[in-house]
């Protein structure tokens, strides 16, 4: 029969790997994120693998803690296919690149600077590494089943989550089974909302969400609030967010702010060259999108531009705006403050009391942008230490991961529950509290640990 083994997303909210094994051995991933977070996590990526060899993996969206271990498996010649949505395709083609460019950047900087203990630092996988991973993603449209190897057949569902992103309906060795990948939310300004989840006799459930709900504030008055409260204080306004995802939805709902006359036109640049190509990939899939942003483009306007903006690219365009006087607001990557160029701005920003620092979606524990939202009063960063004396405001209105009351909706799509749900994505509280509603409820519920195996 068929097992399941929890390699990652166990018991934390991120390195998602789950492992599918036939009876007659055939193996397939679904996902293989990195782990991000604190210290002990990220060691589990230089971790020696050894599950063996894999038939498939099987891609839900395109993010690093679901993609970002690939190239890594890809590099030691272990992985025969890897399958995912043709919006998957293209954002991790934009995505791995850019990781491993991270990677080595990262290495690049503890080398000059000392403060590594390897001699030399590594990266994780080269540029190399994650070019070669690209080529070999094969795209497959939603609703079409797929056999991803032999005894394993795969149908990519809407998850509403960001482009291309997916729930998977799995068939192997006569079950049915589930895996939700990151869920996304209903009514969202972008995207078009989830699909209905099929029957199964097991599921695997994300739960970032699971102990908490988003504020019934729209995001558009909290995003305007904090624009306004940010111009007061002087500025600058930085915004550390996901370069796929979270960058395309805030500049759709700030272009709407302009347009309504809600918040003044003011300068606001993209600091990413992957949300640069990014963002053209948000309005390439129909099928993908909201109504709203289906009616806008139908009417020629463009719904991620407000009158301002400029995408920068090159480093000393980005280098230039550290020195830039006067208020604008910068939005960079990456979301959690691990990397990505908005370091440079919060190491120069940080000690400012008239920055404004607005964490826009989930803090991992031990980020730096956990740290900054519980108060940290300095901050390491590359090896130097930088005080925090700006202002550090959160808003959940724009996170992409549903709350347990819309996961509830979407599970009561269900005739019946399945025979087994396994909790997952999810740090301890979430998971406690989301086992908690559904056991009392009737549902088998499992919160498994890493390594562990399951037989259905």
């Amino acid at each position: 029969m068929a097992t399941l083994t929890f390699l990652g997303a166990a018991g934390t909210v991120t390195g998602s790997r789950h492992l599918l094994t036939t009876a007659a051995g055939t193996r397939a991933l679904i996902d293989a994120g990195l782990f991000q977070g604190r210290r002990e996590l990220r060691d589990r990526n230089w971790a020696p693998w050894t599950a063996g060899k894999l038939d498939a993996v099987i891609l839900t969206h395109a993010h690093i803690d679901h993609t970002g271990y690939l190239p890594r498996l890809v590099g030691q010649d272990l992985v025969a296919r890897i399958l995912c949505t043709e919006g998957t395709r293209d954002l991790a083609a934009l995505l791995l690149p850019d990781s491993a460019h991270l990677q080595e950047e990262d290495a690049r900087l503890a080398n000059e600077r000392g403060y590594s203990k390897h001699r030399p630092a590594l990266p994780l996988y080269t540029s190399a590494q994650a070019q070669a991973t690209v080529a070999r993603l094969e795209a497959f449209p939603f609703d079409r089943p797929v056999e991803a190897a032999p005894g394993v057949t795969v149908t990519f569902r809407r998850a509403g989550h960001i482009v291309g992103s997916a729930f998977l309906d799995v068939r192997a060795d006569g079950k049915r089974i589930l895996f939700s990948g990151d869920l996304g939310r209903y009514g969202t300004p972008l995207l078009a909302d989830p699909d209905a989840p099929s029957p199964a006799d097991a599921l695997l459930l994300e739960c970032t969400y699971g102990d908490r709900r988003h504020p019934d504030e729209p995001a558009s008055e909290q995003l305007e609030h904090e624009v306004h409260e940010a111009i007061a204080r002087g500025g600058p306004l930085l915004v550390p967010a996901f370069a796929v995802g979270r960058t395309q939805e805030l500049l759709f709902v700030w272009r709407k702010l302009e347009h309504e006359g809600r918040i003044p036109e003011v300068p606001l640049f993209v600091d990413s060259p992957m949300a640069t190509d990014a963002t053209p990939v948000y309005l390439r899939y129909p099928e993908d999108q909201s109504a709203a942003v289906r009616d806008l483009l139908a009417r020629h306007v463009r719904p991620l531009h407000p009158r301002r903006l400029q995408f920068v690219r090159g480093a000393g365009d980005s280098a230039r705006l550290l020195d830039r006087r006067g208020f604008f607001a910068v939005i960079a990557a990456s979301g959690m403050a691990t990397g990505g160029r908005i370091l440079a701005h919060l190491e120069r920003q940080l000690p400012r009391a008239t920055t404004t620092v607005l964490l826009v979606g989930y803090q991992a524990e031990e980020t730096r942008g956990r740290k900054l939202l519980d108060g940290a009063r300095e901050l390491k960063m590359r090896g130097r230490m930088v005080a925090v004396r700006a202002n550090v405001v959160q808003m959940t209105g724009f996170s992409a991961h549903a709350d347990w009351a819309e996961e509830e909706r979407w599970l009561s799509a269900l005739p019946h529950p399945p025979s087994r749900t396994f909790l997952v994505h999810g740090e301890p509280a979430s998971l406690e509290s989301q086992r908690l509603r559904l056991s009392s409820k009737g549902w088998p519920v499992e919160i498994p640990a890493p390594g562990v195996s399951a037989r259905l």
